[in-house]
């Protein structure tokens, strides 16, 4: 049986498994498995090296382990390498490892515009946050800046890929949440229809963000990379404000379909792994 699976640590809220044995099923490719995988970070590569000889032909990796994922690999994609982080990796036969990133088309491919001329604001330095920079700037956005609340970890970022750190948030036509925060809170998305103010909760939140409620209120179009049932507080404020909003599941999804590309070689079925994600998110 071909297994495939999602390195993290935590990964227990990952949707992925739910989206990608979906869309091995609508497929007919019934034996074939893909699961969550909860490793700690110092078990990292000893897991990934020993995935092969248990069946395994593929894996994501997820927070807080994609810039390890790169380091384990023999051979990375030129995208891969050039952000410095990987999302997805493929198992070959030999043993050897090839990185890729798919994060980073898979934000682009998520948009609901294009990003070119636009100025962008990034929140995070992690391995999704390299992701999104590269891919901002790939397309053309007219200028890319990147906050994270350890100023020099924003200074490293934006030095590798050619962005701006910025000591605190600014204005800006696109905003996009690289952090996990907000994971742990979900928030209602009919408060925020209902337009009642923000809560305690997410106040602190927005604040663990840099923000503010009313600093959000500034952004056009604001992406949370997050995804957890109803909204994250950033998407709750946002749209309070009636601005654009788009969600972490939509982009899970639009980088996991080509993932699966990469590991089967067969066309990925969008709108069964669209639903699948939006299924499982409703489920209690």
């Amino acid at each position: 049986m071909p297994r495939l699976g999602v390195l993290g640590w935590p990964v227990a809220h990952s949707r992925s498994p739910a989206i990608h044995n979906a869309a091995l099923a609508e497929l007919g490719m019934g034996d074939w498995r893909y699961q969550r995988l909860p490793v700690p970070p110092a078990l990292f590569t000893a897991t990934v090296r020993a995935l092969r000889n248990s069946g395994f032909v593929g894996a994501n990796a997820t927070i807080p382990h994609k810039q390890a994922a790169l380091a384990v690999a023999d051979e990375a994609s030129a995208a891969a390498a050039a952000i410095g982080a990987a999302n997805t990796l493929s198992l070959r036969p030999d043993g050897t490892i090839k990185a890729e990133n798919t994060d980073a088309p898979g934000l682009i491919a998520a948009l609901e515009c294009s990003p070119r001329g636009a100025r962008a604001l990034v929140l995070g330095a992690g391995g999704g946050a390299r992701a999104a920079v590269w891919a901002l700037r790939e397309a053309g956005a007219g200028e890319v800046s990147v906050w994270n609340r350890t100023p020099a970890r924003a200074v490293a970022l934006a030095r590798d890929l050619g962005a701006r750190a910025v000591r605190i948030p600014e204005p800006a036509d696109l905003l996009v949440n690289c952090t996990s925060v907000g994971l742990e809170q979900p928030q209602a998305d009919g408060d925020a229809a209902a337009g009642i103010e923000p809560s305690a909760t997410e106040i602190e939140q927005l604040n663990q963000l840099g923000l503010s409620f009313d600093l959000v209120g500034k952004y056009a179009y604001v992406v949370d990379l997050v995804y957890r049932p109803g909204s994250t507080a950033l998407l709750a404020a946002a749209r309070r404000h009636g601005r654009r909003t788009l969600d972490g599941l939509e982009v899970l999804v639009a980088q996991g379909a080509l993932s699966f590309e990469l590991w089967t070689g067969r066309q990925a079925p969008l709108r069964v792994m669209r639903l699948a994600a939006r299924r499982e998110d409703a489920a209690p």
